[in-house]
């Protein structure tokens, strides 16, 4: 004889990005195994494609591609998904930003952690108020694989300015759109090497502006009693 199922909970969310109700379960044992490997191990990479096949498995609304999300929405959505699967709130250990030593125990309840949206964040770029460039998300691999750093001399800005150039989406004026899928990457990163100073600070600007998971947290030092305000930025930043 069988041994019973096990009913799993489903929940219902929406997605950052675009609003889109989606639902999701939460992860069982053996994900949360794959996971905590994942962690351990501290190779980013790894730990993307712990985090992506995870979320594949909980989504349980069709049409949903992990890969093609914005890494907000996948960070909101693993968050969520976590806190279903193993509580609602992150114990988290604070260093005061005043002395920079004292540590200060502090609770999160993950219902409070939103994404964050900048009032000046656009995906259309004007690049000479004729051509417009629309930009689209990187992917999950290709922000784990790019620190997105411009500093002269360093070894990664031939990988940045590619997954940066891959975030292209389309090329377009009044008349004429021209899809960056029809050409050659090499044709594109020329075409990138024409633009001027001031049109790449513009497309930097999409990226440095892009939505994130944030949250406020003010904690004071038991020490010194001064009030630090912290922002907690980016996934990483709710696990205890």
């Amino acid at each position: 004889m069988p041994l019973p199922k096990i009913s799993t909970p489903t929940y219902e969310l929406e997605l950052p990005s675009t609003g889109k109700k989606i639902k999701y379960r939460p992860f069982l044992v053996r994900e949360e195994k794959i996971l905590i490997l994942a962690l351990e191990s501290e190779d980013e990479k790894q730990i993307a494609t712990a985090v992506k096949n995870t979320l594949k498995d909980c989504i349980q609304t069709r049409g949903v591609k992990v890969e093609n999300l914005p890494t907000f929405d996948i960070e909101y959505l693993f968050l969520n998904i976590r806190g279903k699967s193993v509580g609602e709130a992150v114990d988290l250990i604070i260093t005061c930003p005043d002395d920079g030593e004292t540590t200060v125990p502090v609770k999160v309840y993950i219902d409070e952690i939103q994404v964050v949206k900048d009032k000046e964040h656009t995906p259309d770029i004007d690049l000479d108020g004729s051509l417009t460039l629309r930009m689209k998300y990187p992917s999950l691999e290709q922000f784990v694989s790019s620190n997105f750093s411009f500093d002269e001399g360093n070894e990664d800005l031939d990988k940045s300015f590619e997954i940066i150039g891959s975030c292209i989406d389309v090329i377009f004026n009044a008349d004429d759109a021209w899809s960056t899928s029809d050409v050659t990457k090499k044709e594109l990163m020329t075409w990138m090497d024409g633009l001027n100073s001031s049109q790449f600070k513009e497309i930097e600007k999409f990226f440095t502006t892009m939505p994130k998971l944030s949250h406020t947290i003010k904690v004071t030092n038991p020490n010194t009693k001064v009030e630090n305000e912290i922002v907690l930025e980016g996934l990483q930043s709710f696990f205890g």
